[in-house]
């Protein structure tokens, strides 16, 4: 393929027929050169055998004597439509340009390869076509009603001597261009123009073709877009040597300019308004110059919008062709003239305001008596407003019951007044409004509560819907005329205005309710003074003086104001001192007594007093505290914290205020033992696998004790880490009655706490392992017996943390696996040695047979 590759010059296959004076257009391309992307061309003609140069793209001087005239005159030139292609146009070509036309191109090739020039014939004939109208008719001006039919008629021949073929095209101008109605094509093929489509296959569109070369349009059902200029477009076809067609002329005739008059379809009267139980009275114009006999189809419809179809619209009545009107109890339609149609709508009702509009069609007789459709119109709607006959009617709203405190009722009642020219079929409801207070000039969007259809169903807003629905607004018909909203409890979000509006609803024909008037009341404020609440709570110590082991006693009297049937609840705290590891916040909730009067102990968790504490009340605002056999832990400040409550909706209780005592201090002033504790252990670092003593040593100074008069509970507890940094894990604890307690281990190793001695409590860790290490340390809570033989608690006492360090012993661990190893390694060694001497012996042995050679003297050749 490379080397076939070449340039080519490429022209049209001749020969090329023309017809003398048109325009003729030969082009010329290059492909497959080298060099630039842009090539040049010259041309040159020949009518028997010398070429004559006529013109060129890049040498100005190429064209010949003969020729430079016409050039000149831009008759002769090139038309360059891409780098590599150009067109030779020749205007008004005549007979003598009839030859041998060649086209050239200059080498820009590297080699020469290839075509470098093409030719191609000319042919010109006379021009033999003839487009002509229709003789017979005179005027060229057609005057039309929409819906008739257009008749044109043009004739074309040609005495061309090749053989050609026509192309007639039927063409319209109702603008500044010509459209393509329908086309006979020069292969005898038809071809509606665009938008003419489905028009020619319905058969409104035809193309005959009679004697003489005529060429006939009919144009069925004609509407105003077809007015306009319509001519006869014929061109002159034939066969070129590829056998593709080529158009050689083309010539066109106007036939005759149509106007058609539009059939437009209008109601008289614009928009009306009538007044209910009135009569509507409206009339359908039909607008048409038609002089012939025709009848006129009429069809009433309603609808609710004006963007409605007709599918989506409602037919009220019709009259056919043939003055049939259908069958309508309250409407009646009467022709009024040729062209006018009325429409009487009788008691009408609100529900018959909407938009009302007729369709009207024309029909025409045929030759066989039947009637054709030949125009349909529909009018614009027109926009019917029915007013209702409203009642006169005046609302007041008054309020009945009004707040003087939070969670007090309110009512009030909407009645309707002076009732005047109502009707039976007239229906009251209700609406009922809220709006906030705002200071200043601000005013607050209004809030629907609730509000009645005319069937009674309660629609709810949003602001009081949970409310109705509990029953904490009640919404009643007090009377035919009187209307009822109650709240049950008013609290403060309920203050502000109120006002109601009565709706009037008017039964129609088909037994449905439209209402049609709505009258609001003047609002009505609910408003009360608010105080803010106060509490005063004070506590009263009974005892002065008391020792550990008695019971304490005090009082808390309550007083308070703007609050409405209080009732109280009440809750002792104690605060004890920084020291009392059992509460570091300092601040101990005891026991609590609900408004209720429901007893609740609260942090009170000593299981051996848990009867020790009292709450009780002993009048509406008295109530009295008592703690028995009190212990010196027990020392600190305490105090009432009181709570106001009010009723509130639905019998639930609102809390009004909170209140705090004084302090009441518990103090004791003792001279008893104070005790150390300190944590001891002979061998803090041991191996894993060994036991761990750790011993917890309590020590006493001050005055003496017997051992029978003290008692300990013991605690030890671990932190894994070497700083403590970590949450205390408990191990184990010992109670004063000698319970061992142990938690939940996850490890191998155990446990064991014992008693060795009064003041001595020992902690063994039995096989150690890693996890045993840390910080570990025993927590003391003394009790102690005091000579009333009440046993008394003293403050926990935490001793220093001593640090438990556990190691592995590297001989015992690697014993027995050393030993398993150099066993393996033996066992292993003395298998292989068997199994390769039994190889050798049995499996891998074979026979060799030696030549056997005679005794000479000289040595055999195989030996030399």
């Amino acid at each position: 393929l490379a080397f076939c590759r070449g340039r080519i010059v490429r022209v049209p296959k001749g020969p090329l027929i023309r017809v003398v004076g048109t325009e003729v257009a030969i082009p010329c391309s290059v492909s497959d050169y080298d060099g630039p992307s842009e090539q040049n061309f010259d041309w040159e003609f020949s009518r028997e055998a010398d070429f004559v140069r006529i013109v060129s793209t890049w040498d100005s001087t190429f064209t010949s004597e003969e020729y430079q005239k016409r050039v000149g005159r831009g008759d002769i030139k090139l038309r360059r439509s891409s780098n590599d292609a150009v067109e030779l146009v020749i205007r008004n070509i005549q007979p003598a340009d009839q030859g041998r036309y060649k086209c050239s191109t200059p080498s820009t090739d590297a080699t020469v390869q290839g075509n470098y020039d093409a030719e191609v014939q000319v042919k010109v004939i006379s021009d033999g076509l003839s487009v002509s109208g229709s003789k017979a008719r005179s005027s060229t001006s057609l005057r039309l009603s929409e819906g008739d039919s257009i008749k044109l008629r043009c004739s074309a021949t040609t005495t061309s001597p090749e053989h050609t073929h026509l192309h007639v095209t039927w063409q319209v101008k109702s603008g500044s261009s010509w459209r393509d109605i329908l086309s006979l094509t020069h292969e005898g093929k038809f071809q509606p123009g665009p938008g003419y489509e489905e028009r020619y296959r319905s058969g409104d569109i035809r193309l005959d073709t009679g004697a003489n070369d005529t060429y006939r349009l009919s144009v069925s059902q004609a509407s105003s877009a077809d007015g306009g200029a319509y001519r006869c477009l014929v061109s002159e076809w034939v066969r070129g040597a590829d056998g593709s067609w080529q158009k050689i002329q083309e010539k066109s005739v106007e036939i005759a300019t149509v106007s058609i008059q539009r059939t437009d379809v209008v109601i008289s009267t614009s928009n009306v308004s009538v007044t209910e139980r009135d009569s509507l009275d409206l009339t359908c114009n039909i607008t048409t110059d038609r002089s012939g006999i025709f009848q006129a189809e009429v069809m009433w419809y309603f609808s609710a919008s004006p963007d409605d179809t007709l599918s989506d619209a409602q037919l009220l009545l019709s009259m056919d062709h043939d003055s049939v009107v259908s069958d309508s109890t309250l409407i009646s339609l009467s022709h009024v003239d040729r062209n006018s149609y009325r429409l009487l709508v009788r008691d009408v009702d609100v529900e018959d305001s909407g938009y009302y509009f007729c369709e009207a069609a024309i029909w025409v007789p045929l030759h066989n008596g039947s009637w054709h459709k030949v125009v349909e119109r529909t009018s614009a709607p027109v926009s019917v407003l029915v007013t209702a006959l409203e009642p006169d009617y005046d609302v007041f709203l008054n309020a009945s019951k009004t707040p003087k405190f939070s969670d007090d009722p309110t009512e009030l009642n909407c009645r309707i007044t002076n009732v005047q020219d109502t009707e039976a079929n007239i229906r009251f409801t209700v609406s009922w409004y809220y709006r906030q207070r705002l200071p200043g000039d601000d005013v607050a969007a209004e809030e629907l509560l609730a509000s009645m259809d005319a069937d009674w169903t309660l629609l709810l807003g949003d602001r009081g819907r949970e409310r109705i629905q509990n029953g904490e607004i009640i919404l009643s018909k007090k009377s035919a005329d009187t209307f009822s909203l109650r709240i049950q409890w008013t609290s403060e979000s309920d203050r502000g205005d109120y006002f109601c509006v009565i709706s009037a609803w008017s039964r129609h024909r088909n037994n449905s309710w439209v209402k049609s008037k709505d009258v609001t009341s003047a609002p009505v404020n609910v408003f009360w003074a608010t105080q803010d609440y106060t509490l005063t709570v004070e506590a009263v110590k009974l005892k002065p003086f008391f020792v550990a082991g008695h019971t304490f006693e005090m009082t808390c009297k309550v007083s308070s104001k703007n609050i409405k049937t209080p009732r109280y609840s009440v809750l002792i705290t104690a605060e004890k001192p920084l020291t009392d590891q059992s509460n570091p916040n300092g601040t101990t909730r005891i026991i609590s007594l609900n408004q209720d009067s429901v007893v609740r102990l609260e942090d009170w968790t000593d299981q051996t007093r848990v009867d020790g504490v009292v709450l009780e009340k002993v009048q509406e605002n008295e109530f009295r505290y008592r703690m028995y056999q009190t212990q010196i832990s027990d020392a600190g400040l305490y105090r009432c914290v009181v709570t106001a409550w009010s009723p509130g909706g639905g019998g639930m209780w609102r809390e009004a205020v909170n209140g705090l005592s004084n302090p009441i201090q518990i103090d004791f002033q003792t001279s008893g033992p104070v005790f150390n504790v300190s944590v001891h252990s002979d061998s803090p670092t041991i191996y894993q696998g060994e036991v761990a003593d750790l011993l917890c040593i309590i020590t006493t100074e001050g005055m003496p004790l017997e051992p029978d008069d003290m008692s300990f509970d013991v605690s030890w507890f671990a932190v894994r880490s070497f700083a403590l940094d970590r949450e205390p894990i408990l191990l184990a604890s010992l109670d004063r009655r000698g319970i061992v307690t142990q938690s939940r281990r996850n490890g191998s190793s155990d446990l064991s706490l014992e008693r060795i001695s009064p003041l001595e409590f020992r902690l063994r860790v039995h096989s150690c392992e890693d996890h045993d290490f840390g910080n570990h340390y025993c927590m003391v809570t003394p009790w102690v017996r005091s000579a009333t033989g009440v046993w008394q608690r003293e403050p926990d006492i935490k001793a220093k943390p001593i640090f438990l360090s556990v190691k592995m012993d590297v001989l015992n661990a690697f014993k027995y696996p050393l030993l398993i190893g150099i066993g393996l390694a033996t066992v292993t060694g003395l298998l292989s040695c068997l199994i390769g001497y039994c190889s050798s012996r049995w499996c891998c042995k074979k026979e060799v047979q030696e030549t056997r050679r005679e005794r000479r003297r000289l040595m055999s050749m195989e030996m030399d």
